[in-house]
């Protein structure tokens, strides 16, 4: 008995999981592949979709209560829009593209080296046109599109610049954090027996953060979105304070790599574990 248990301490059972290499840093032989260009057209249309809907909610719901406050989604249904949008797009599109639909996805999966520098920048171009091409639609489809604001992301009245860079730190960390947490190989093997869909609480993360944040910014925590919007609107009201919608998601999103990589999953002292081993040896 005692040798079986010596035995298998000295040889632990293998993990149920296998954790992806790292991406190479610059992959150009991606560029040679269909399965890339196969990808950013699925960022693309995605992205143009969710602007579609979300915009057009948001318009919609200031025409309905232009006239009577109490008409329309209300907040509440905004942010079900954008959650909900999420959630049907992430599941469209997982398996060809990874559904990033956010530069700020895209930046922190890059960031974990997920994904290379090459297809980190595609992506993110293919989002930012998507949404261009997305706020577009909606302007040529709803009335009196520029007299609701377009659905641009601006800094509220009574809020300063830092309230609203800080809202979407922490608003893109929570999304971002979920993002590592759904797709965390270690943690699908250990609750397989569970039947959650991954983009179900990244749509969730997206509907929350938009309930906290929409009185503060409109919510961004997306640079794609807030460049579309501002594009097609086209407000010196938009374009004000439009870095604070690309400056705070980048670094909401790096905080969330780094908290789940280094910390959660202690990828640097694993790495100092095998430099030291490999010194012994």
């Amino acid at each position: 008995m005692s040798k079986e248990v010596s035995a298998e301490a000295e040889h632990p059972p293998s993990k149920d999981y296998t954790d992806p290499p790292p991406a190479p840093l610059f992959d150009f032989g991606e560029l040679r592949l269909w399965s890339l260009y196969r990808a950013l057209i699925a960022e693309f249309i995605a992205t143009l979709l969710f602007l579609y809907i979300t915009v057009a909610t948001v318009i919609g719901y200031k025409q309905q209560s232009a006239t009577d406050k109490c008409d329309g989604v209300g907040v509440l249904g905004i942010a079900w829009a954008f959650g909900g949008m999420i959630f049907v797009l992430v599941y469209c599109t997982a398996g060809i593209s990874g559904g990033h639909i956010n530069p700020a996805v895209t930046f922190g999966l890059f960031l974990a080296r997920k994904l290379s520098l090459v297809r980190a920048v595609l992506y993110i171009i293919a989002q930012s046109l998507g949404a261009i091409c997305g706020v577009g639609i909606v302007k040529g489809i709803m009335k009196d599109y520029h007299l609701y604001g377009g659905g641009a992301n601006e800094v509220a009245p009574g809020y300063s610049k830092g309230t609203a860079l800080g809202a979407e730190i922490i608003g893109t960390f929570v999304l971002v954090y979920t993002v590592f947490s759904a797709t965390d190989p270690k943690r699908s093997a250990r609750d397989s027996h569970v039947p959650v869909l991954a983009p179900l609480p990244i749509g969730f993360a997206v509907f929350m953060v938009h309930l906290a944040t929409i009185p503060i910014t409109g919510t961004g925590i997306n640079p794609a979105r807030s460049l579309g919007a501002a594009v097609i609107y086209n407000s010196s009201s938009a374009w004000h304070n439009h870095w604070i919608f690309w400056v705070g998601p980048f670094v909401g999103a790096a905080a969330a790599a780094a908290y789940h990589q280094y910390i959660l999953r202690a990828a640097a002292i694993k790495a100092l574990g095998s430099f030291r081993s490999n010194q012994n040896n």
